[in-house]
């Protein structure tokens, strides 16, 4: 055996090469980090094609939109989008999120609705993957002690306090208080949440009205005329409805059939009454719903930049929350790269449980989450459909027009 003893030039090789260990950050000697060094991948999981397709694709435009956004507003860095369709359904959801992270995704992000957020955050946890959720009520997703998500949206009694009391608030600001109301819930997970929420606030928030009845139905349904004709018969002043897209549609559709007046429909924090295809299919009999949900702060110049950029690419089509929700997770998103320098899922999701962002685009304080992952500073507006648009009428602060109510008749002239 022929022992070589080591000469001056292999003890100087090592020494400077223990050095730049020693000198490196723990985490780029892992062997799998990887410095910032490009784009931020980003899976955008969202419901594009199925009955909840319209929403999906609302979502998708503000992540559209991201990259000029940050460029006006001088933000560093870009986002690399990829996105990937749940059909409407939670076990697509579930594949697409296994998909995402086969492909290399950096971080996760979606889903729009609860039961498919559910299933992208069981595989964003299992995986160790970032999961950023836009849109989804659900308490449960925060409530699981999920170590790989964050949340920048209500949950579902949050959705209601804010909602309920803005209730209160029309009531006093218009002079007219409706005695009894009737609950309508589509029976999803977002439903289901919304429904004993309101059974468990209800009490304790001292609402001037009696809520005469819930009554739920499937959200895939193609006819509510039973579910609305039983809703008539209590005589309820006031509905309250829990809807999505195409069941607001049908709803409205069978109170203008069945001739049923209510001082005024007002959900108490639910998609559904402000879409785009809502006003464009209802016409006039779209107008004067009201919506008490989170909406973007027109005061805010990221707003006015994220107006301006997304009526440059969609001119025909509306910016709401969906849009300015899915932007607002693009922008925690660079965020936390920006602060974290590196892609690597451990540090990425370190900065994303310390983002603190106070120059935003929704209604509401600073993007921060508390130990469960939860923004809780995110404050909702009372929006009225006048004259084809969702319009922010409540708070005050934020108003751009006066709210009506009651609601003008199905066949009043103030309806266009």
């Amino acid at each position: 055996m022929t022992i070589r003893h080591p000469t001056r030039r292999d003890l100087s090789r090592a020494t400077l090469a223990g050095a730049a260990l020693v000198g490196a950050p723990a985490i780029l000697t892992s062997g799998v980090a990887r410095a910032q060094s490009g784009p931020l991948k980003v899976a955008l999981i969202l419901p594009t094609s199925g009955v909840q397709a319209q929403l999906g694709i609302a979502c998708r435009r503000g992540a559209d939109v991201a990259n000029d956004v940050f460029a006006a507003m001088k933000i560093e860095g870009r986002v690399e989008i990829t996105t990937y369709d749940t059909e409407s359904k939670p076990d697509v959801a579930r594949t697409q999120a296994e998909k995402a992270v086969a492909a290399g995704a950096h971080i996760l992000c979606g889903a729009f609705d609860s039961g498919q957020t559910i299933a992208i955050a069981q595989v964003a946890e299992q995986r160790g993957i970032p999961f950023i959720v836009n849109i989804a009520a659900a308490p449960q997703i925060t409530e699981q002690g999920y170590k790989w998500v964050v949340r920048n949206f209500p949950t579902a009694p949050m959705l209601i306090t804010s909602g309920l009391t803005l209730h209160k608030e029309l009531f006093r600001v218009t002079g007219k208080t409706p005695k009894t109301a009737v609950l309508m819930s589509v029976n999803d997970t977002f439903g289901t949440a919304m429904v004993n929420g309101i059974k468990a606030l209800f009490p304790k928030l001292e609402m001037p009205y009696e809520l005469l009845d819930i009554i739920t139905y499937d959200p895939a349904a193609k006819d509510l005329s039973v579910e609305v004709a039983k809703a008539k018969a209590t005589k309820a002043e006031l509905l309250m409805p829990v809807s999505r897209l195409n069941d607001a549609k049908l709803l409205v559709q069978e109170l203008v059939k069945q001739r049923w007046e209510p001082m005024g429909v007002m959900n108490p924090g639910a998609p559904g009454l402000y879409e785009q295809d809502f006003l464009k299919t209802m016409g006039k009999f779209g107008e004067f719903h009201i919506s008490n949900v989170p909406w973007l702060n027109p005061k805010s110049p990221m707003t006015q930049a994220l107006e301006k950029a997304h009526a440059e690419k969609y001119p025909n089509d509306q910016l709401d929350l969906n849009g300015g929700f899915t932007f607002e997770a693009m922008l925690v998103a660079i965020n936390a790269l920006n602060r974290a320098r590196s892609t690597h899922a451990n540090a990425l999701m370190e900065a994303l449980r310390r983002t603190k962002i106070d120059q935003h685009v929704m209604v509401g304080g600073a993007i921060e989450f508390d130990a469960k992952g939860q923004n809780v500073n995110i404050r909702s507006a009372c929006v009225q459909n006048l004259k084809r648009k969702p319009t922010v009428v409540l708070p005050a602060d934020s108003a751009a027009a006066a709210p009506i109510f009651p609601m003008p008749g199905w066949n009043d002239r103030r309806r266009g």
